[in-house]
Order: C-alpha cells, then sequence, then structure tokens
C-alpha cells in the first residue's frame, strides 16, 4: 500500500482547488515625504505594465496621502509616482492571484535625485482559487437538478456524493453544514440534516471546503460545506419570481411484500418562490420565500436476517412520506457611512412530515407472515434564526472588523403511533419526543492586509442547550421500552480563538493557522433511565492548517496542506431513546460516545490553459476513535440494536482529479475520478444497550471511488442541455460493504422573454437505476438490505426576472 501511495504522489504530485477566482485586485497605499513623514496630497501615481509599459490606470493621492487602484488583473507592473517638487520614482508591482486586496508599503518622495530602492509587493490567486481550499458551485448552472433540493444539487458536483441521504466528501460524510457562513439548526449544528427539504432555488451557490483554514470550527473531518441565500445588491426595486413541479417514482421498482398499502407512486413536487430586493442610497432590503411541498417514497427496502441458529426473517420497511417545507429569510443591510455597515436578518422555517409507514416480517419463504409493524410519523419542526453582524472598513482596503451575534432556536416536535399486528393480537403503541435547541453564537474576525500577504485573527463563543424529554404510550404487550423514556438535556460551552498567517510573493505562497478550541459538553441523562447515566467530556485541543505552495508558472501550481480536525458526537449521536420506526433493528444513541480526531495531508498539482483545467490529488486522513453505529443482537431474540460507538483507527487514502475543457462553443465537459483505500482496524466494543454484550469486528479494507461525467451542450436559440453520469463504487462500512450505484440524470433550459425568463426541464436517475445494497455481518447473525427509495423525479419549472 505504501508503494502504491509513493507512485501515486510522484504521478500525481497534488491537491488542492477551488472553482472560483479572484479576477481583479485592487491596489492601495499611501505616499509620504521621506524627510518629514508627512501625508503629500494630490500626488500623481500611474500604473504600468513591465514588460511593455503600457498605461493602465492612474489616480491622485487624496489629503491623507492614499490612493487606491481598483480592478487590477494579475500581471507585473510598476508604479510611476511624481509630483511637483520632488523625484519621480518607479518600483516594481507584482500583483498575483491570492489576496483580493494589497497594501503597498508607504511610498516616501524625496526632493534630491538619490535612487530609491525598489520595493516589490505580492498577491497571487489562480482560476480554481489562489488558495485552492474551496471548490464555489452556481446552482443556476446545475441544469439536471434544477427545482430539486439542495441535497440533490449536490450529487451532481464535483468531488461529491451522497450515500443514504448524507453528502460524502471523499467517502466521509462527517461534514459541518453551513447557511451563509454560519452553522445553524436547520442543517445541523454539529452534522448535516435537513438538506433534502431545502429548496435549491433559495440558493445561489454552494461553496465546498476541502481544506479549511483555522478561521472555521474544527468541526467535520471531511471538510465544510457553505450554502448562500440568493440577496441581490442592484440598485433599485428587482426581484424573481418562479414555479417548480415534478412527479417522482414513476414506475414500481419492486413489489410490495403481501398483506400491505400500497407504496407511492406518481409522487407530486410543487415549489414556487420569491425573491425581492431594494437597493437606494445607504440601505439594501432582501427578502427570500420558498415553499416545498412533496410526496415521496422516502424508504421501500428489503432486509434478509439470517442467524446462526438456522432462522430466517424477511421484512420491508416502506414509507410514503408527504413533506411541507417553507422558509423565510430577510434582512437589512445599513451603510452607516463609507467604513461602517450594519446588517440584521433573520430567517423562519417550518417542516411538516407525515409518514405512513408499513413493516410486514415473513418467514424464509413468505408462506408465513410473523408480525406487521404499521405507524404514522407526525413530526414538525420550527427553525427561528436572527442575525446581527456589524462590520468596520479602515482606511487602508481590506483591512476590515466584523463583529456578530447569531442565535437559533429549533423544535422539534415528533409523535409515532404503531399497530403492532400479530396473529394472536393487535397492540396499539405511542410515543412523543419534544425537543427544544437554543443556540448563541458571537464571533469576531479581524483581517490586514501586509506587504507579503495579511493576517487574520478572532475569536469564537457558543452556548447551546437542547433539552428533551420522550414519552413511550405503551399498549397490550408492548415491545417499547417505556422505562427508556423521560427527560435528558445537552449542554454544549464552545470558547475559540485562531490566528492566520497568510504569506505571498511571485513563487511562493504560505498560510500558517492554529485555532484552540476549549470544549466542555455535558449530557444530564433522567436518573429513571434503565442503563445511561448523566456522561460528558472536555478538552482544550490545537486544530493547526498549514498550506505550502509553488507556482510553476502562471499556468501550472504545485500546494502542500496539513489540517488537523475533530468530529464530535451530535446531541442525537448520544441521544438515550430508542427508535421505532423500524421495530425490530432498532436506533439508540450512547452518551458515553467521544469526539473522533483526524489528522489530514493533500498534495496537489493544477494546470490551467486556456480552454480549460486539470487539477489532481493525493489525500492520505488518519481517524483515531472512528465514530460508527455497531449493530449487535440481544441473546434469545431476534432483535437488533444498532448503536454508536468508537471504533478505535480508520485510515482513508486516495486519489482525485478533475479534467475540464470546453472543447467547443457549442460543447463543454467536466470529469470527475476519485479512488481511494479505505481501512478500519480491529475493535472491541461494548453495547451496554439494552442488555450488555460484546462485539468484536475484524479488520476492514477496500479499494473504492467514484466517477461523475457532466456535459453541456449550447444549442442555438438559447438552448442548454446537461447530462450526468454518476458511478459509486462498492465501498466497506463497518460490519459489512454497500454495493455499486449508478445513474443518469438530463436537463435542458432556455432563456425566453428577452432573458428575463427561464424554462427548464429535467429528470433525475432517468432509468431508475439507482439502488443501495448493504451487506451487514454481526455476532450470530447477518443481514443483506436493498432499499428501492424514490430517486426517478421529473421535473418542468419557470422563473421571471424583474
Amino acid at each position: 500500500m505504501k508503494k502504491t501511495i509513493f507512485v501515486a504522489m510522484a504521478f500525481v504530485c497534488a491537491f488542492a482547488t477551488s472553482y472560483a477566482q479572484i479576477k481583479n485586485i485592487n491596489v492601495s497605499g499611501t505616499i509620504k515625504d521621506k524627510k518629514t513623514k508627512t501625508a503629500l496630497s494630490y500626488v500623481n501615481i500611474v500604473l504600468k505594465t513591465a514588460k511593455d509599459t503600457l498605461f493602465v490606470i492612474g489616480t491622485v493621492s487624496n489629503e491623507e496621502g492614499r490612493f487606491t487602484l481598483s480592478n487590477i488583473k494579475p500581471n507585473d507592473y510598476f508604479l510611476e509616482v511624481s509630483y511637483i517638487g520632488y523625484t519621480t520614482k518607479r518600483q516594481t508591482l507584482f500583483v498575483g492571484t491570492l489576496s483580493e486586496f494589497l497594501e503597498v508599503p508607504p511610498i516616501e518622495l524625496e526632493e534630491s535625485t538619490k535612487t530609491l530602492t525598489e520595493v516589490t509587493v505580492t498577491a497571487k490567486q489562480d482560476e480554481i482559487n489562489g488558495k485552492m481550499d474551496k471548490k464555489t458551485f452556481s446552482v443556476a448552472d446545475n441544469i439536471s437538478q434544477s427545482g430539486g433540493s439542495v441535497l440533490q444539487t449536490m450529487q451532481n458536483l464535483p468531488g461529491v456524493s451522497v450515500q443514504e441521504g448524507k453528502v460524502q466528501l471523499r467517502g466521509s460524510d462527517k461534514i459541518t453544514v453551513l447557511i451563509d457562513g454560519k452553522q445553524t439548526a436547520l442543517t445541523g449544528m454539529g452534522s448535516q440534516s435537513g438538506l433534502d427539504n431545502i429548496p435549491a432555488s433559495a440558493i445561489e451557490k454552494i461553496e465546498i471546503i476541502n481544506n479549511p483554514s483555522a478561521k472555521y470550527d474544527a468541526n467535520g473531518n471531511a471538510g465544510i460545506i457553505n450554502i448562500i441565500y440568493k440577496k441581490n445588491k442592484k440598485e433599485g426595486f428587482n426581484g424573481k419570481i418562479g414555479l417548480t413541479g415534478g412527479l417522482g417514482s414513476l414506475w414500481v421498482r419492486k413489489e410490495n411484500l403481501p398483506s400491505i398499502r400500497p407504496q407511492y407512486q406518481f409522487t407530486p413536487k410543487v415549489n414556487p418562490y420569491l425573491s425581492l430586493n431594494y437597493r437606494k442610497n445607504k440601505v439594501n432590503i432582501f427578502f427570500q420565500g420558498d415553499y416545498l411541498y412533496t410526496q415521496t417514497l422516502n424508504k421501500n427496502e428489503f432486509v434478509t436476517r439470517i442467524y446462526d441458529n438456522g432462522t430466517v426473517i424477511n421484512q420491508q420497511t416502506k414509507r410514503n412520506r408527504n413533506t411541507h417545507f417553507a422558509t423565510v429569510k430577510a434582512g437589512i443591510d445599513y451603510h452607516i457611512n463609507d467604513q461602517n455597515m450594519l446588517t440584521v436578518s433573520g430567517l423562519f422555517g417550518t417542516e411538516k412530515i407525515i409518514d405512513r409507514g408499513d413493516q410486514p416480517f415473513f418467514n424464509a419463504d413468505l408462506s408465513d407472515r410473523l408480525r406487521l409493524w404499521q405507524f404514522l410519523e407526525d413530526e414538525l419542526k420550527i427553525t427561528a434564526m436572527s442575525t446581527v453582524a456589524f462590520q468596520h472598513k479602515f482606511k487602508q482596503p481590506g483591512h476590515v472588523l466584523n463583529a456578530g451575534f447569531n442565535y437559533t432556536f429549533h423544535r422539534e416536535d415528533e409523535k409515532y403511533f404503531f399497530d403492532n399486528i400479530l396473529p394472536a393480537y393487535t397492540g396499539k403503541d405511542a410515543f412523543a419526543l419534544i425537543s427544544d435547541e437554543h443556540v448563541a453564537d458571537f464571533n469576531l474576525d479581524y483581517t490586514k492586509p501586509l506587504k507579503f500577504g495579511r493576517i487574520e485573527g478572532g475569536a469564537k463563543f457558543r452556548w447551546r442547550e437542547i433539552p428533551t424529554n420522550m414519552k413511550f404510550i405503551p399498549g397490550i404487550n408492548s415491545p417499547l421500552d417505556s422505562a427508556a423514556g423521560g427527560p435528558a438535556t445537552y449542554k454544549e460551552i464552545i470558547p475559540a480563538l485562531y490566528a492566520n498567517y497568510i504569506y505571498e510573493s511571485k513563487k511562493f505562497e504560505a498560510e500558517l493557522g492554529l485555532r484552540v478550541e476549549y470544549v466542555n459538553i455535558n449530557y444530564v441523562v433522567g436518573s429513571t433511565h434503565p442503563v445511561y447515566k448523566t456522561n460528558g467530556y472536555n478538552y482544550t485541543q490545537p486544530f493547526p492548517n498549514i498550506r505550502f505552495a509553488y507556482k510553476i508558472n502562471d499556468n501550472n501550481r504545485i500546494t502542500l496542506f496539513y489540517n488537523r480536525r475533530v468530529d464530535r458526537p451530535n446531541e442525537v449521536d448520544i441521544r438515550i431513546f430508542p427508535k421505532y420506526d423500524d421495530a425490530e433493528i432498532i436506533k439508540v444513541g450512547n452518551p458515553a460516545l467521544r469526539p473522533q480526531f483526524t489528522n489530514m495531508f493533500e498534495l496537489g498539482y493544477k494546470t490551467n490553459w486556456r480552454k480549460g483545467y486539470f487539477y489532481a490529488a493525493v489525500y492520505h486522513k488518519l481517524a483515531d476513535g472512528t465514530i460508527t453505529r455497531i449493530a449487535s443482537a440481544v441473546p434469545n431474540s431476534a432483535l437488533i440494536y444498532s448503536i454508536f460507538q468508537n471504533a478505535k483507527r480508520s485510515y482513508n487514502t486516495g486519489i482525485e482529479i478533475v479534467l475540464s475543457e470546453d472543447v467547443a462553443k457549442w460543447f463543454s465537459f467536466n470529469i470527475n475520478l476519485n479512488g481511494y483505500h479505505n481501512r478500519i482496524d480491529a475493535f472491541t466494543v461494548e453495547n451496554k444497550y439494552p442488555v450488555a454484550n460484546t462485539f468484536t469486528v475484524a479488520k476492514q479494507e477496500i479499494f473504492s471511488g467514484n466517477a461523475k461525467l457532466n456535459t453541456i451542450f449550447h444549442l442555438p436559440k438559447n438552448f442548454d442541455i446537461q447530462a450526468t453520469f454518476i458511478y459509486l463504487a462498492p465501498d466497506i462500512i463497518v460490519q459489512g460493504k454497500i454495493g455499486q450505484r449508478f445513474s443518469l440524470d438530463l436537463g435542458i433550459k432556455t432563456t425566453i422573454q428577452k432573458g428575463k425568463g427561464e424554462l427548464f426541464l429535467n429528470a433525475t436517475d432517468l432509468a431508475n437505476t439507482m439502488v443501495v445494497k448493504r451487506q451487514i455481518q454481526g455476532k450470530d447473525f447477518k443481514y443483506i438490505a436493498t432499499d428501492y427509495y424514490e430517486t426517478q423525479v421529473v421535473r418542468l419549472g419557470y422563473s421571471y426576472k424583474f
């Protein structure tokens, strides 16, 4: 394996990239008298190209001696500074591709004719983002997933895969999801959730950050996904209105087991949305409203459980889901003056879910129905978020101080009603869960441009509390563990400090960052719980990040990354209450769960040419205390309990390649290949619920990967067609494997009404081939699960800009 990695690194030589570039730079500085050090007003400053001395732009210094040259393209230049009574001064200036703002050291003019020392100022950035740590995608460009959810949009992006409703980056779902740069309960404070219910119509772009700097929270070893809502800043009143409709589950892929209610088919989707913006003088007011209604065959999983004693049980879990999701985001930007701005915004969202589920259990040959478990889930989620942000711009461009406060409230009101139908009797059971999440975040961020780069620093404080109460309502001969209910409260306090130093020269770049976090987690369990007791942990840990880059020339770059990150268990991972949406494979949290710490190394190479680019990356991740679910059987019972545990060490080593090319005016493509080796060391854990039992897992490893091809055809009369093919190779999961998956998405759009209107038609998983198959090996049992959930959707949409 070491030889393989070495050869791959020598061949690929690389990683690091992002899909946006700062193409225009602002250069600023001050002019002073060399002897008196006083500022000189109305000095002439001219920028010329170094190669052929062509005039580019000119300006004069203000009363404080300051000047700014805006929208400068990356190149080699020289500044020519002249003033009556002073010697004209020329000095070289390199404008690169890393920093948006450059601060030239003070330029001192003297009355003598003495030659002045030459000064070189640098900055740099790349077509893909000079730091090569971030990929930025416009949602509007993803034609084949227009009108869908954020989760569906992400599955077509290079470097991203979706597995069992969660986004994965390079085979890992340990991702932190942000909205406009902030964590919210809408998408999960410590993990990802709710992405399948956020309409893509509300989103402007999506940023994928594989190598976050110390500025970001240390949580999420696979990286960060930043979802940026639409916010127009055009002068006057403007907006956008649209409507999307669709149908899913166009045919039945696998018939139900006998005697249950029909599975959803021809499921409707409706998504109206409205975006408004008004800007005048110092005020910018914005509004974004979205409503999404869907019917979905959310789960249609067929499971065969085989026990070592010869028992075979066949079961199906079919879940018909109705979802109403509405969000409103509004706010105001107030420019107090040229240097100070205040933003106040709020977001309110509701999500109503109705699930109607059937779960029949049969013997090996389906001749005898052992049991039918039917359930109705009635869940309401409410999220309210308020944000206040203040920005102060110092006189030096790019020199800023940002302060922000964010408060989030999230309620989860969940009710389940069960019919437990057996040959001898029918029992009726229920439970009700209430969870109220409160989160307060304060952030302070400071940035100052330097002669050779910039410094960043800041602080963050988070307070988070989630009181939860579970009430079980058992019927006759109830299978519910009613004693496992009651109250529990999750408490979290995290103060953090960070500092970054970014160095830039003509050939080299470096970023050195350190984030130090203190974490105190306490999970208070009610005294009546039969197994779990109050638990918690605390730590103070450093999280460094390092980036070195060498620019071979204008089109070729090598970059090296190192990051240390953490995955803290989320509240739902340690939640003590058993969940019975599957009657015989029961999920439970674990308050003894501890954080997973990961060290990551990446080496990358990227080359650009006029109509495309190529980038390749080799990466290696080493995680201690890997968080995963462990399924174990209870003695003298057919029930299986799936409980979160800390395994030992796991490794992820791989190669990622992206090739993008505009072949002709009418055709372009993007291909993404990701191959990796996953390994999980052998480990032994003890599942304590409902009774203590020890389980050992042998070492597991596999070579896996995925491939993604995006093609776009630009046809006459403003028609664009996109086709996306996705292939996911077999992969390991703890205790088992997941099979290969593949799909084809197709979309077409056109602009009408003089460019103000847009019409699109698309189909996801056109051939209905995306099926998830898992094999799990436990102690004294194994099972095979195949999920034919809804993946095929056809949508038609229209939008109008005004």
